[in-house]
């Protein structure tokens, strides 16, 4: 029989199983769209995250104090982890003395309570040079009217999203507003204090799609110190190598400074990270969906085996005439290919719409840069091939028992 013949007759025989051969089909679409959505998923998340760090300069590092390891930290006793390395101008100088090191921002940084007519707001506040502001993220842009300088101890510079609060109909604060900043601490002693200081509002930061940056605030170095009661031991300092191809050998000659008693991190060795969670979950993904497109094969299996079963009179018949075991084999085999086709499609298109549809329900009502889902050919490809290759396998066994039915114990079934 010719190919047309036997997809015709393939076709006719899925028509003559309408419910049966919907459902099996449904299992397909199942596996198959979800294994797109996953994909589009973790290739976006991929891709924002890429695209979040970017906002950083690629020759941007961050130093940090590594704390002690104390037994007792975990027992419950004894006094918080401290510092194996405390932060100072000392280090500072040094680190910025190096042959790769282009400048060094010292930051502090902190919880401040900002209160102004009445409106309080908890934020994340950032201390250092204003001006080195445009160093560490230099696509920032600021609202019409800002002021930024180094030497304006009062300065204050507020996000977008902290001077225009989602959802408020009014601004906690505009350009030459005065703020009240708290910060709470306990002292050497351990009594609670509150240290309180005033600002005007000198700059509002455009979103810049690093989250965050978009949901804090930036106040001058000195001043940080003071409301922090910092007593000049930095936060983090913010290292800019001469060029991002020497991150990697900066970091290095900083380790042979001081090894593993401060932590170093950079724009790129995040981002590699990223890279490689992201490929362990696609594979995990990929075992989920795969899961359920086994799930989609056994109905198909089912389905023919049944088929082959409640058919062998058919069968009987059609050798009877003269068909052959290779065109009852590729007849069986066409129907598996027809459903795991007609499935695979249509879970391509769901899948692509399922993803969308998730992202949104994540999103809605937020602010700023979102995620959104790629949907990349190779994948889309993959996941196609993967469901028809599939059900033609499971198609495989029920087709090859229907072909070795000899006719005439078929013609005698009833």
């Amino acid at each position: 029989m010719e190919v047309r013949e036997i997809s015709s007759l393939a076709l006719e025989a899925l028509k003559g199983r309408k419910v049966r051969t919907i459902l099996t089909i449904v299992m397909v679409v199942v596996g198959s769209s979800l294994m797109v959505a996953l994909f589009g998923l973790s290739a976006g998340f991929a891709e924002f995250s890429e695209r979040q760090l970017s906002t950083l300069a690629p020759n941007v590092m961050f130093i940090s104090p590594a704390e002690e390891i104390e037994e007792r930290r975990f027992g419950g006793d004894g006094p918080p982890p401290s510092p194996k390395v405390i932060l100072t101008s000392v280090i500072a100088d040094r680190i910025e003395n190096l042959p790769t090191v282009r400048d060094v921002i010292p930051a502090y940084r902190g919880s401040v309570t900002l209160q102004t007519k009445g409106k309080s707001i908890d934020i994340q506040v950032f201390s250092m040079d204003l001006q080195k502001v445009y160093v560490l993220v230099p696509n920032i842009e600021f609202e019409e009217g800002s002021i930024v300088r180094s030497n304006d101890p009062a300065a204050i510079l507020l996000s977008y999203n902290v001077a225009y609060p989602a959802g408020e109909p009014f601004p906690f604060a505009v350009l030459g507003q005065t703020l009240q900043g708290k910060y709470s601490f306990v002292d050497e002693t351990g009594e609670q204090r509150t240290e309180q200081r005033s600002f005007i509002v000198r700059g509002i930061m455009g979103i810049t799609g690093n989250p965050t940056i978009d949901n804090a605030a930036i106040i001058p170095l000195d001043t940080g110190n003071s409301l922090m009661n910092r007593a000049n031991r930095f936060d983090n300092l913010i290292v800019l190598s001469n060029s991002a191809d020497l991150v990697d050998q900066t970091e290095a000659e900083i380790r042979s400074l001081y090894g593993n008693d401060i932590g170093v991190t950079s724009a790129k060795a995040i981002l590699k990270t990223i890279q490689e969670f992201t490929s362990g979950i696609a594979a995990f993904i990929l075992s989920i969906a795969l899961v359920a497109l086994l799930v989609g094969a056994v109905g198909i299996i089912t389905t023919l085996y049944t088929s082959v079963t409640e058919r062998t009179r058919e069968i009987g018949t059609m050798k009877a005439i003269g068909a052959q075991d290779m065109d009852i084999l590729r007849l069986f085999l066409s129907e598996a290919l027809i459903i795991g086709l007609i499935g695979a499609s249509i879970g391509l298109a769901v899948g692509i719409v399922g993803g969308y549809l998730l992202v949104f329900t994540m999103v809605v009502g937020e602010q700023g840069p979102t995620m959104s889902p790629v949907f990349r050919a190779q994948d889309l490809a993959l996941v196609w091939v993967i469901s028809i290759g599939l059900s033609a396998l499971a198609g495989l066994y029920p087709a090859r028992k229907a072909s070795k039915l000899p006719p005439i114990e078929a013609l005698r079934r009833e």
